[in-house]
């Protein structure tokens, strides 16, 4: 088989567990492609790509390419002087970045894509489930599984593909949708963008690959997602649906009820109210659904039937996803990163929250650490107590002074009862004491705080087994 311009009929992923990557891997695999790769450790997504028919290595080396390999696949994050890509450019094959693989697959479809600083996971799913659940059977690529591993991508027979349109590389620029979902525009990715002048330039040209007559779905509430609107109004040939709680959005948000651990939401579009329910708590993921909603509607999916059906949405993984109940304790897991993020799950936690409300915090970059930690800390303000892990540095090499505690002095001058934990291994023993029935616990953060979620449970269990 052969994609586009781009020779994927016998690709190999350099990492290819990661996200991103795993949903492209898979869609290829299904597609027929001989897909190959490697990652650095064995995992769940490996496992799930295996079964597909995927060769992959656990390791990085030059012998990992087979012979034969029409093209490397690579993510921002793989650095120059990996031995694959060395290889690659050694034997002379062609190098493609996961954002042209994945332009490529969408190739001849009816392309939706959702952008934003942050919700595009959880809105991208939104749209997945209930467009399925429509039997429209639509592709997807989601930065996330949606339940099991290598939930995260589907080849569907469908003419709709839905995609999660990455910002912080500008790799977003790639894809030309017939429908665009902006939810918000802030600064962030602080390696790339060095204000929000440059942050506006990349949104723009995003809107720009918007093919003619296409629509422009954004968020009528968020300040930076307001002034791109009025950037970019008045351009021929675009459609621009506003979305939110402001009384001149084009579909408004009325109201959010919660109801525990759900939402009912009613809006108004094109002058009908809708009442639908969504299946996880807080006001930004209601806003993420309205948004889902209006997108949808410009594809031609009737309102009312696309509302029900995102009812049907129960959640992604890592997305305020309830780990388990020990002891009285509720552990959820939380993949916010960024200050925005964590605020609006704490919120809705709060909401949902019959007793107190604790987070164990893994900071997520150096970089971002550097810029954010005042607004980290605020954040953390809003649980009742907080412990800070020491910060996942993920591509980056560390950043002298930076530390998590900046943010833990940041959160102590908002007010808030924090301590540090630089010890992985002794943060379920930590967060156990700290624990009482009632309360709900966050593992939050982008790295592996996720993996803390089980233990923890373990060690409240055995703690609720000796009372």
């Amino acid at each position: 088989m052969n994609d586009a311009a781009h020779d994927l009929h016998a690709p190999h992923f350099i990492g290819i567990g990661g996200a991103g990557m795993s949903g492209l891997a898979k869609i290829l695999a299904v597609r027929g492609a001989k897909v190959s790769g490697s990652d650095s450790k064995e995992s769940e997504t490996v496992l799930a790509l295996r079964a597909l028919g995927a060769e992959v290595s656990v390791g990085h080396a030059a012998e990992n390419l087979p012979a034969g390999t029409s093209s490397v696949v690579v993510s921002s994050a793989i650095r120059a002087d990996n031995p694959e890509l060395a290889a690659a450019h050694e034997r002379n094959i062609p190098v493609v970045h996961r954002s042209d693989a994945l332009a490529a697959l969408m190739g001849g479809r009816r392309a939706l894509a959702v952008a934003g600083t942050h919700g595009k996971t959880t809105t991208t799913s939104m749209l997945a489930v209930s467009l399925r659940e429509l039997g429209l059977d639509p592709s997807y690529a989601i930065g996330g599984d949606l339940d099991t591993p290598g939930s995260n991508a589907h080849h569907g027979t469908g003419e709709i593909f839905v995609a999660e349109a990455d910002e912080s590389d500008r790799s977003f620029h790639k894809y030309a949708p017939e429908v665009a979902i902006i939810l918000n525009v802030e600064l962030d990715h602080h390696a790339n963008y060095a204000s929000m002048d440059e942050i506006y330039e990349s949104f723009e040209t995003f809107v720009g690959r918007i093919t003619p007559g296409g629509t422009l779905v954004v968020s009528a509430d968020h300040e930076g997602a307001r002034e791109l609107t009025s950037r970019v109004r008045g351009r021929s040939a675009l459609n621009i649906v506003t979305v939110g709680s402001a009384e001149d959005a084009d579909l408004r948000v009325l109201s959010v009820t919660p109801r525990g651990m759900t939402s009912e939401v009613v809006v108004l579009a094109d002058g009908a109210e809708l009442a639908f329910t969504v299946s996880v708590p807080g006001r930004h993921y209601a806003h993420n659904a309205a948004a889902a909603l209006a997108a949808g509607i410009a594809l031609g999916v009737p309102a009312a039937e696309l509302a029900t059906a995102i009812g049907s949405y129960t959640g992604v993984r890592r997305r305020l996803q309830l780990k388990g109940e020990a002891g009285g304790v509720q552990v959820i897991d939380s993949y916010a990163h960024h200050p925005t993020e964590m605020a609006a799950d704490l919120e809705a936690i709060r909401e949902a929250a019959e007793g107190r409300v604790l987070v164990v915090f893994q900071p997520h970059l150096f970089s971002r650490t550097q810029q954010l930690a005042e607004e980290m800390g605020q954040a953390l303000a809003l649980a009742d107590g907080s412990v800070v892990l020491d910060i996942y540095p993920a591509r980056e090499d560390p950043i002298p002074g930076v530390t998590s505690e900046l943010i833990i002095d940041a959160a102590r001058r908002a007010g808030a009862e924090v301590r540090a934990e630089h010890s992985f291994a002794a943060a379920p023993a930590l967060l156990t004491s700290l624990a009482r029935p009632g309360d709900l616990l966050l593992t939050m953060g982008a790295g592996d705080v996720t993996n803390l979620g089980p233990e923890i449970l373990g060690a409240l269990a055995s703690v609720a087994a000796k009372a």
